[in-house]
């Protein structure tokens, strides 16, 4: 309820916050859950033109506008209703974990119609954003390109100046696109980079338009063709396509805000999605992790080591210790993971409504936290993800049980909204040197305020100096990459991903620390909720025992001179 003392979600209370959630919940089980399966053996196809999806896809896009969720975070003057993106965020990884193909759509168009109201006019505005809040409009986010992928710099898709202000002809064609076409709604709403004609080259040049695929309010066609549909190993129920704009001559596009200033506009949307990618692959995985819990408390297999007696019986598989190791592995990645982006999402509503410095303070250190909240659970949850599977052991390689579909789909979440080795880029190359190191300065002191706190507690306080440690070694190892910025480059960003892996590791630890001091006080005062609090004590122990210490090697081989990868030759592979 710490939000609430801000003016702008003053109105919210705990029970409004949780009827929020078992709606949701009730959402996902009663219209998402029970068409995940067909969702996945059903993939949408290209039909003269035209892309079909799962028939019940009309249905839930609706509902899930007709029931606020799409502009649930927006002011109460917009039709919203002021909801904090934590409880948002919560809200959305309930449907993610249970049909996250299904949760993709209407999530989409929040992020779209969010650039419009933030950066858009009012006419924009008025034109574009209620049918897209009602489900009526999907929304997409159109940025890559067959020739300029994630070098968002080399886009070529082009917009031509008309007679009308502010509206252009686009001409280009678009890749890789997340529902950007598809029969469950009347329109889709493309919020497209292009790159005015006679424009500077570079980020500088580019723009940002609204390119409907109808035009309004004629719904006549606007030069907006599905070129094909791509298909995927995974998340198989929403369609990725690739679209041909203006081929006849005919796309108007509506600009966004002043000219130019389109990348950055566009990195609005964008963060917010990679905060999103990661909840969706932390979803995932725990949707995995539920199903291979059941799976392990039921299945009989062999006995104790060291029992002879065949006589006796089998015992459940959650017996065994290896067992038990991955089912740990498992709680303590996506519980973990899921402690940080809803941290990240606090972040985000601190910044929104707070006053300074509070604001800046959060939007900071949100800044520096998202490419470590993206990638960490985009990578840990394939792992997490395969040893669900591993438990089921042949069963779980199957389209018997579920996990194998989670798997095809975790996989997707590495390369959405940047890759891993874009977000090790990002993270060393300009988070770590944000605002002079300010950014940096906040994280590690978040850290130490968590270490102080948990040594107020005897049985963490072990766990904090270990914590203090590696937070120590962790500085030390940044101090040594930045002695070569800006005079051995490459060396400096060589093994940017592998930073990126070392601090998600710590940040984890991190997280699980402030969890464990919440647990330790609730066991310490009789809470009857004794065995959830337990397990969270078990996962900081698993957690510093099993993933903490990985930043040993990570260390070292941040520190080493040898560089292999820089002075390996293409003729040598």
């Amino acid at each position: 309820m710490e939000l609430t003392k801000h003016t702008y979600f003053h109105d919210h209370t705990k029970e409004v916050f949780n009827m929020v959630l078992e709606a949701a919940d009730q959402i996902a089980e009663n219209y998402l859950k029970p068409i995940l399966t067909e969702m996945d053996r059903k993939e949408p196809k290209l039909v003269d033109g035209k892309i079909k999806v799962h028939e019940g896809m009309k249905t839930i896009i609706r509902q899930f506008g007709e029931n606020g969720w799409i502009n649930a975070t927006f002011p109460y003057d917009e039709g919203g209703q002021q909801l904090p993106t934590t409880l948002h965020m919560a809200s959305g990884f309930i449907f993610q974990a249970a049909n996250y193909s299904a949760s993709v759509y209407p999530f989409l168009t929040t992020g779209a119609a969010n650039l419009i109201r933030t950066f858009g006019n009012k006419e924009l505005i008025e034109k574009f954003t209620p049918n897209m809040y009602t489900g009526k409009w999907q929304g997409t986010m159109a940025l890559t390109e067959p020739d300029a992928g994630s070098s968002l710099s080399d886009i070529s898709t082009t917009a031509y100046p008309t007679e009308k202000e502010g509206v252009y002809l686009i001409k280009g064609q678009k890749v890789y696109i997340s529902c950007g076409d598809h029969d469950a709604c009347e329109n889709i709403i493309h919020l497209m980079l292009a790159r005015i004609h006679g424009a500077p080259a570079g980020v500088k040049g580019i723009s940002l338009f609204v390119v409907p695929q109808k035009r309004i309010p004629c719904g006549e066609s606007n030069d907006v063709l599905t070129e094909g549909i791509y298909h995927k190993m995974g998340y198989k129920g929403a369609p990725i396509v690739h679209l041909m704009i203006g081929s006849n001559n005919g796309s108007e596009g509506f600009l966004v805000g002043e000219p130019h200033n389109g990348l950055t506009y566009m990195f609005q949307m964008m963060n917010e999605a990679r905060i999103g990618v990661g909840l969706n692959a932390t979803a995932i995985a725990t949707a995995a992790y539920q199903a291979s819990l059941a799976y392990a408390k039921e299945r009989p297999q062999g006995r104790k080591i060291g029992e002879k007696d065949l006589s006796k019986p089998q015992i459940p598989i959650i017996q065994h210790a290896d067992v038990k190791r991955m089912l740990l592995f498992q709680k303590a990645i996506t519980e973990g993971s899921l402690a940080l982006l809803l941290y990240c999402s606090k972040l985000s509503d601190i910044a929104h409504a707070a006053e300074e410095p509070e604001k800046e303070q959060a939007a900071l250190l949100l800044d520096f936290l998202t490419p470590i909240a993206k990638s960490y659970p985009s990578e840990m949850c394939c792992l997490s993800t395969s040893a669900a599977l591993q438990i089921l052991g042949g069963a779980g390689y199957t389209t018997d049980f579920p996990i194998e579909q989670y798997y095809r789909e975790a996989r997707i979440h590495p390369i959405h909204e940047g890759t891993t080795g874009i977000h090790g880029l990002d993270l060393l190359g300009r988070k770590v040197l944000m605002k002079g190191g300010k950014a940096l300065h906040l994280f590690g002191k978040e850290i130490a305020t968590t270490i102080l706190d948990a040594r107020e507690i005897n049985s963490l306080i072990s766990y904090a100096d270990t914590l203090e440690k590696y937070l120590g070694k962790a500085q030390q190892t940044t101090a040594h990459l930045l002695s070569k910025a800006g005079i051995k480059t490459e060396e400096f960003l060589a093994d940017a991903s592998l930073y990126l892996e070392y601090n998600g590791i710590l940040t984890i630890a991190w997280q699980w620390l402030k969890q464990a001091i919440i647990a330790q006080e609730q066991l310490d005062k009789g809470n009857p909720e004794k065995s959830f609090y337990q397990g969270k004590i078990m996962c900081l122990r698993y957690f510093f025992e099993y993933e903490l210490v990985k930043m040993d090697a990570l260390g070292k081989r941040l520190v080493s001179p040898d560089m292999p990868t820089l002075e390996m030759h293409e003729e040598w592979f």
